[in-house]
């Protein structure tokens, strides 16, 4: 299951990734926000960092206008390792060498076009499980 959440400035992006994931037959749970009335993105950012961290889900992404915000509040989780992404290549490269567990957009600056690629290109890529990739990823848990 993947964890959604996002904050009125990533909500147009968020109910178009939730389309887009159910279609694929993948489960979603959407922690909020629920309209486009001005809210707080940590609450979001640490939902779905927590559901993560607990294993009640696989994977999450989090969305706020720029993805900053959120992203930042997603890694104040222990065992969270979120990773702003505004492209494929770099969604790819966040799952392959760093074993990220949440994917963060900016809802402002990624289109829903995009938005879909990025999300597939990082629920689609495996950690390579190199030993230094392996090794890097053991050092920054060290650091939560």
């Amino acid at each position: 299951m993947i964890a959604i959440g996002s904050d009125h400035g990533g909500y147009d992006l968020k109910e178009v990734i939730v389309a887009h994931l159910k279609e694929q037959g993948i489960a979603v749970k959407d922690y909020g926000c629920n309209d486009k009335s001005s809210c707080d993105y940590p609450i979001y950012g640490r939902a779905v960092a927590e559901a993560v961290a607990k294993g009640e889900c696989e994977k999450g992404i989090v969305i706020c206008t720029t993805g900053i915000g959120i992203s930042i509040t997603a890694n104040k989780v222990k065992g969270i390792r979120c990773a702003l992404c505004a492209d494929t290549l770099t969604a790819q490269m966040t799952r392959q060498h760093n074993d990220a567990n949440v994917l963060a957009m900016g809802g402002g600056i990624v289109g829903p076009n995009l938005g879909i690629s990025i999300v597939d290109a990082f629920l689609n890529t495996e950690f390579s499980e190199e030993e230094k990739h392996r090794r890097r990823v053991g050092l920054i848990e060290q650091q939560q």
